[in-house]
């Protein structure tokens, strides 16, 4: 049966299933995505917070999901007990696979007590770790934490206010090379001789490694401001690599980046005008995937939607897509993203209070995990699954 076609303002968004609820007390925030195609595996993580507040989180949760006779089956949560440090609470879960050693990399930050991000801005005094744990069965089990502050970013931290990870998932390039997206407040000027912070900007930048995960660097700032990040590898029609990084702003649109060097350095940031942002910004995910093959059988040749691309792969994004508040979570579509203003209109997948998200491939479907809630976007946070054709075409 040919599938049914929708005008904008009547296309159903999925079916969604909450994964983390907000009761007894608790709070989930932050949500984080990936599946696994080796082990079929979607894994979803999320911060567990005492309040909605950033200065409450406490700990990483995860659930566990997989194909069961066709239905899409969910472990209970999980709390992760060996990402934690002593007197630190645990924030931003940045997860990443790496594909020759079939390791999990799970990235976060770890915060010293309650210290919250603006009290560390404004001291220009940084009180976050750089941390990861790893799992090679899908998930099942997690290795004890390793601390990649000093040998990553070393005497660097002091002139960062503070930093973290994504959040939302982290990608491996065709080159091998591990990304993980992340951005600091960097400390531009400071007044001596009390060393108090006067310019303090934030820019998105990467951690990568080119060993499996062995080692770690850092890579180049995008020198316009811009915080929370995802990036996403576009290939183009010569097989070229270029890091493409979409980060929040506080300007009322996104920032856009790309990168001729993997991430070593972004070159002409940019206003995206066709991405808008709330009044204080909201986290958005971007991904990449190669464009799909011709769906005009009969005549074997590409259908009309196919041929306006400027690279072997598109992007997807999401992100809430009213101008004023967090809410109307929608997914944008960009077949020419060599083009800065290729991005379609938003499908709204769900129409309310939303916040950040995370997106995900698998196989022939896409997944998102979003914030979402009827009063307020940290009612919960759901998990959704489309087909690029209820994007194509429309």
């Amino acid at each position: 049966m040919a599938s049914k076609s929708y005008p904008e303002a009547q296309r159903p968004p999925p079916a969604q299933t909450v994964l983390f609820q907000q009761k007894d007390g608790k709070t989930y925030r932050i949500p984080a995505l990936i599946y696994i195609s080796d082990g079929q595996t979607f894994l979803a993580f999320a911060e567990e917070r005492s309040t909605p507040r950033d200065s409450d989180a406490k700990v990483l949760v995860m659930r566990k999901g997989s194909l069961h006779n066709g239905s899409l089956q969910w472990t209970s949560a999980q709390t992760l007990t060996s990402a934690c440090l002593p007197d630190h609470r645990t924030m931003n879960p940045c997860p990443v696979y790496e594909r020759k050693s079939k390791t999990i990399y799970l990235f976060f930050i770890c915060i010293s007590g309650n210290t919250t991000e603006y009290h560390q801005i404004a001291m220009g005094r940084n009180r976050a770790r750089l941390c990861y744990i790893t799992s090679a069965d899908y998930g099942e089990t997690w290795s004890e934490l390793t601390d990649l502050t000093n040998s990553v970013i070393g005497d660097e931290i002091h002139n960062w206010a503070t930093f973290a990870v994504g959040p939302g998932h982290g990608i491996q390039m065709k080159s091998g090379r591990l990304i993980i997206p992340a951005y600091v407040y960097y400390v531009h000027c400071r007044c001596f001789p009390f060393n108090f912070p006067l310019i303090v900007r934030p820019h998105a930048l990467s951690f990568y490694s080119d060993d499996c995960g062995v080692t770690w660097q850092m890579g180049g700032k995008i020198q316009m401001k811009s915080c929370e990040c995802e990036m996403a590898e576009i290939i183009d029609h010569a097989d070229q690599s270029h890091l493409y990084c979409n980060a929040r702003s506080t300007c009322g649109y996104r920032i856009e980046a790309l990168s001729e060097t993997s991430g070593a350095a972004f070159d002409n940031p940019h206003v995206a005008r066709k991405l808008v942002e709330p009044r204080h910004g909201c986290q958005g995910s971007v991904l990449s995937f190669p464009v799909p093959q011709p769906l005009d059988e009969e005549e074997k040749k590409p259908t009309d939607c196919l041929t306006q691309s400027d690279s072997k792969t598109w992007l997807l994004y999401s992100h809430p897509t009213n101008k004023k508040k967090r809410k109307d979570l929608g997914v944008y579509l960009n077949k020419s993203p060599l083009n800065a203003s290729g991005w379609s209109r938003p499908w709204i997948i769900y129409k309310g209070p939303s916040g950040y998200s995370d997106l995900t491939q698998c196989e022939e479907r896409f997944g998102c995990l979003m914030e979402c809630g009827e009063k307020s976007e940290i009612e919960g946070i759901a998990f959704v699954e489309f087909k690029l054709n209820d994007l194509l075409c429309s």
